[in-house]
């Protein structure tokens, strides 16, 4: 089904009784007829326009896409909705909202948005947009805060990184023995020139020594703090609301989240992207928590679930991308949004090209986008094993061989660099149930005896 159709489709004699609503309760065309199951969106729409004339478009879309198209199960859904006490929404500045997909669903309420059992939302490549925080963590490993920050501060930060912008570059790295660019611009920012300096000297990213490490500036700062105080709140309450039994997945950290570093990304206009992806893991260990900070143009965030190899979900030509279809989150400025544990290993996400944007009043077209992470001291390049080319090892998950799936390995990362074809070093490693590494129970276990 068409997300939005393109061409409009004149109403026949017939179709245009049926839609006149003679009365409080227009009769349905019988949805057992196999041409009106085959009738376009735009009749569909027409005919729950007809039935529920409160509603907007955007609102008889959603709930026709929840019905698998079905105008009958649409229109059931939406009476039953208008029959439920209405509950009003907080107004939010500058930010388009749409209705909860939850309050379309079958046997719930405003009261209790939350179905009983877990909607699967995407179709094979198909993707279905998000725009409230109720619906985003319901269908999505991720929590969104509309408007963290006081709109003057969030004004600040996102002028103090334009201007740090100018100088960004682009990534060069070998991908399948061809020398490509990142099709956007990033820095790597660090708390203090003292980080700065081991970083430099110390860490490794895609096979090499990062030449690019700056100081985070004094509004990323003063940001950071807040942003990490939202995070643990969303950490805790995702625990507490989805989590089974109301605990902590295996392998993710007790501890509080304590951001130190961030990479900043800009995407200076349109077409400026993220290709599909996981965030890295070698240095923030096993389920890993990242705020990102979306600052300046609304973009699109896009999510899909990793599904593991077998005929099922293989597409005709027998890849998985969009094997299951791919969610997309509206990102507007000053909004931040928390992908949870269970988000590198089991998902990947990315920022799509878009066709069109809105310009914003103070960068334009242009989104800067700040992701802070933890590193964990535990996990420092001189403590990880090195492959046979001498550099330390990148940490990797299994996320799609299914006798594997959800193990860690270390594995060589210099075939990134370009000009080099890396080593074949692979080596399983085994983390506790709290996500640490065995050497530190190792040198626990050392102290322990003296």
């Amino acid at each position: 089904m068409d997300r939005y159709p393109s061409k409009k489709r004149a109403l026949s004699p017939e179709v245009q009784e049926t839609c006149i609503p003679h009365s409080n309760e227009p009769p349905i065309p019988s949805p057992t007829s196999t041409t009106y199951e085959e009738e376009s969106t735009d009749f569909k729409l027409a005919i729950l326009a007809s039935l529920h004339p409160n509603h907007n478009e955007e609102s008889l879309l959603e709930a026709l896409l929840l019905s698998d198209g079905s105008v009958e199960q649409a229109s059931a859904t939406l009476k039953q909705h208008e029959a439920a006490p209405s509950k009003k929404r907080p107004t939010l500045s500058n930010i388009g909202y749409q209705s909860s997909l939850s309050s379309y669903i079958s046997g719930t309420t405003p009261e209790n948005t939350r179905p009983a059992k877990k909607l699967s939302l995407t179709k094979k490549t198909k993707t279905i947009y998000l725009y409230t925080p109720e619906d985003v963590e319901a269908h999505t490993p991720c929590s969104i805060i509309h408007n963290l920050l006081p709109p003057e501060q969030a004004d600040a930060l996102l002028r103090e990184l334009l201007k740090e912008a100018a100088t960004y570059e682009r990534t060069t790295f070998q991908l399948f023995d061809k020398v490509v660019k990142s099709p956007h611009t990033f820095c790597f920012y660090v708390n203090g020139q003292d980080e700065v300096e081991r970083q430099k000297a110390e860490f490794y990213y895609d096979g090499k020594k990062p030449e690019h490490v700056r100081c985070s500036t004094p509004e990323m700062l003063k940001a950071c703090a807040q942003v990490e105080e939202a995070v643990n709140k969303e950490a805790q309450r995702r625990i507490q609301d989805f989590y089974p039994e109301q605990n902590k997945l295996k392998y993710q950290s007790p501890d509080s989240w304590k951001p130190n570093t961030a990479f900043v990304n800009c995407y200076a206009g349109p077409q400026e992207n993220l290709g599909y992806h996981s965030d890295q893991l070698t240095y923030l260990g096993p389920r890993a928590i990242v705020g990102s900070l979306s600052l300046g143009v609304s973009r699109e965030f896009r999510v899909r679930k990793i599904v593991a190899e077998d005929d099922e979900h293989c597409k005709d030509d027998g890849s998985l991308a969009d094997a299951q279809g791919q969610i997309s989150i509206h990102l507007p400025h000053n909004s931040l949004l928390v992908m949870h544990a269970e988000m590198q290993e089991e998902w990947k996400h990315s920022v799509a090209p878009a066709r069109t944007i809105d310009m914003h009043p103070i960068s334009k077209n242009t989104r800067i986008n700040i992701t802070y992470r933890e590193y964990k001291e535990y996990l420092h390049p001189k403590l990880m094993p090195k492959c046979k080319c001498g550099v330390p090892a990148v940490l990797r998950c299994v996320q799609r061989k299914r006798e594997n799936r959800g193990r860690y390995m270390w594995m060589c990362q210099t075939n990134y660099v370009p000009g080099k074809g890396g080593c074949s070093f692979f080596q399983w490693v085994e983390f506790d149930d709290n996500g640490l590494p065995p050497w530190v129970k190792a040198t626990t276990d050392q102290k322990s005896r003296h």
